[in-house]
């Protein structure tokens, strides 16, 4: 009997770890939430435009109307590059958590392993080359043009890259890696090529959105990119199960049900959706998708049944903070979020290169 009952009681432990940890990721479920809101209404009173928030809450409460100046900066500036910034930033948070339990590395990000840059690419396509295609076909594709482009093109790279890092159900980091760094270094050459027959507009557009910005957000926007980048979020968050069992091995999760080829061509198809829609709205923004999840890792541990759902509030919240940052620090002028991200980010990826050291030993 004490054999049986000291061999129950470790079982017990095992149990009860997943379990409170699970709990605990579910309370920040409520955090992330309360946090994106407060940002979410701070961020509409930021800007050049002194719009008061509480004056305006308070003319709607009164059934008030509101001035030609409130209602143009409220409701065709500041909301929808909200709305814009928050699904941009659940969308590359998720793309990283994905990539990083699917390639089982908690350094493959969209950004890193060349996945964006792909995506990028089929941007910069539509961009120039989009305007020699006939007249029927651009009335009928119009602001649709773009962020399909970008994810087919970040399609295109993330089943290239998975099928060069992957050999007998095994991705190595180190192949994953530079696999990354020539694909990025050749859709970097094929978009210089584009670039150099762009014309003067399409340069400048070009140069401001390979530096990030959400300042070109309007509802046009959002109604061609938000569907691909709501289906990307709404997908990922089914596949928790699935990468949790991945993580044990793909022999494993055959054997205890799960259908890995499928899983596998799901998750690469919501990671090149959530990022190519990303890039092609918003440019070059990084490390969103590698510092939200690790740092989620530490707080809640690998169950990506609650890291997904963590993951898109807090790359939400981070993104419209950043958006914030970049509208302020230089005002009346805008510094590209890209380069905010930059200056946030690129710290705390060192400190995960030193955390990982012995995990990316090449």
């Amino acid at each position: 009997m004490v054999s049986l009952v000291s061999d129950i009681a470790p079982g017990v432990d095992r149990v009860e770890k997943p379990v409170s940890r699970l709990t605990r990721a579910r309370h920040l479920h409520v955090l992330f939430a309360l946090l994106l809101l407060a940002v979410a209404l701070i961020s509409l009173t930021v800007g050049a435009t002194d719009v008061s928030l509480g004056r305006v809450l308070s003319k709607l409460m009164r059934g008030a109307p509101l001035s030609p100046v409130e209602s143009v900066v409220l409701w065709d500036i500041r909301l929808p590059r909200l709305v814009l910034g928050m699904l941009v930033g659940a969308a590359l948070a998720v793309a990283g958590a994905v990539m990083q339990g699917l390639f089982r590395n908690p350094l493959a990000d969209p950004g890193i392993v060349g996945v964006s840059a792909g995506a990028g690419l089929g941007a910069i396509l539509a961009i120039v080359l989009g305007g020699m295609l006939p007249a029927a076909l651009l009335g009928l594709v119009g602001q649709y043009l773009v962020p399909w482009a970008a994810f087919l093109g970040g399609w295109v790279t993330v089943i290239l890259l998975y099928r060069v890092s992957t050999r007998h159900g095994r991705t190595s980091v180190a192949t994953m890696l530079l696999a990354g760094i020539a694909i990025a270094a050749l859709t970097g050459a094929l978009a210089g090529i584009l670039i150099y027959k762009a014309d003067d507009n399409q340069l400048r557009d070009l140069t401001f959105w390979g530096m990030g910005s959400l300042a070109g957000a309007s509802w046009a926007k959002l109604l061609g990119a938000a569907p691909i980048m709501l289906a990307a979020l709404i997908g990922a968050l089914f596949l928790g199960r699935s990468l949790n069992a991945l993580a044990l091995g793909e022999a494993t999760a055959h054997h205890i049900g799960i259908p890995v080829q499928r899983m596998k061509n799901g998750a690469i198809l919501a990671v090149a959706a959530a990022s190519g829609a990303a890039v092609a709205v918003s440019g070059g923004i990084g490390f969103v998708g590698i510092v939200v999840p690790h740092l989620l890792r530490l707080a809640t541990g690998p169950d990506h049944r609650a890291l997904l759902v963590n993951a898109a509030l807090l790359g939400a919240s981070l993104l419209v903070v950043a958006d914030m940052i970049s509208r302020v620090i230089v005002a009346p002028a805008e510094l590209p979020i890209g380069i905010v991200m930059a200056v946030l980010g690129a710290p705390v990826f060192l400190w995960i290169l030193l955390r990982q050291r012995g995990v990316v030993d090449l």
